[in-house]
């Protein structure tokens, strides 16, 4: 059975919504920090942070990204954007999906690329688990 996390766009984000090639930039901004790191580590760095290929379904560019992994113990993550509309506002969020053919490195990137980007957006973040991390300011 497939997994998923939530990353949703709260008062106090950085941003209020993101579409699909804002999130593919942020992606790759975290592609090159990891290579900077490696630099100063004079380790190939990158590759192990990283270690995907970011495609998306021909016909289906504008519904979500997939990261293929580049290694045989890593295989798929599934992103994609959405919007939930409710009474009288509308609630943006990421969406992370594990499908049922993932690995346990693919559940770990996924865990630390969801943090990052919650922690990079101040967001809220609902794991894989079904606990909540607060990464927006909260009074």
């Amino acid at each position: 059975m497939s997994q998923r996390a939530i990353i949703s766009f709260v008062k106090g984000s950085t941003i209020p919504s993101i579409n699909l090639e804002g999130l593919q930039e942020q992606l790759m901004h975290y592609k090159e920090q990891a290579a900077l790191t490696g630099r100063q580590l004079s380790w190939e760095y990158e590759e192990a942070a990283f270690p995907y290929t970011i495609t998306s379904k021909p016909g289906f560019e504008d519904k979500g990204l997939i990261l293929q992994g580049n290694e045989p113990i890593y295989r798929c993550i599934l992103l994609g954007t959405g919007t939930n509309l409710k009474e009288d506002a509308a609630s943006h969020y990421v969406e992370v999906v594990l499908p049922d053919t993932a690995t346990s490195g693919d559940k770990s990137k996924a865990n630390e690329l969801c943090r990052y980007l919650a922690k990079t957006w101040k967001a809220e973040l609902q794991l894989f688990n079904g606990r909540v991390m607060y990464c927006n300011p909260r009074k």
